[in-house]
């Protein structure tokens, strides 16, 4: 259970998060796609985003997330079980109070997310290939860099 004196060590300034120690990913390794698909929906949200980003500053209660996102408290608790039920949010109960339950990031689930991102995406991956059509075509490279409005998802 969490008390108020491991909240306060958890949540210090100057508080590191330690460094990880996986070895990078391969290139060649097969992407799960299933499970970045799922990761995507859960992180889709915008407002799940938001809490997330809070909850890497170090544990919340809701009402803390409630005043910050301006969001009432059970909108937060809906986005909080969405993220709990995917593992990526630990709820604790206080030790001396259990109406207060405190929210965290689980970093086994960051761990994989980023894993599976950096494998993903991992440029390292995109390799030269020539077209099944029309016969007889040669190798297409586009290695240059797209233009900056057909990055922006919104057009």
């Amino acid at each position: 259970m969490f008390t108020k004196e491991k909240i306060l060590e958890q949540t210090a300034p100057g508080a590191a998060a330690t460094p990880s120690t996986e070895p990078s990913p391969d290139a060649d390794a097969p992407v799960p796609l299933d499970q970045l698909s799922r990761w995507l929906k859960v992180l889709a949200e915008p407002r799940r985003l938001a809490i997330i980003n809070l909850l890497m500053q170090g544990v919340q209660c809701n009402c803390e997330l409630g005043d910050a996102l301006n969001m009432p408290a059970n909108l937060i608790s809906h986005h909080l079980g969405v993220l709990r039920r995917a593992g990526l949010v630990e709820m604790e109960r206080d030790a001396q109070d259990a109406r207060w339950i405190y929210y965290s990031i689980s970093r086994e689930a960051l761990g994989e997310i980023r894993h599976l991102f950096q494998t993903f995406f991992d440029p390292a991956r995109i390799q030269e290939r020539t077209p099944a059509c029309p016969p007889g075509a040669r190798p297409i490279s586009l290695t240059a860099e797209p233009a900056p409005d057909r990055l922006d998802a919104s057009s």
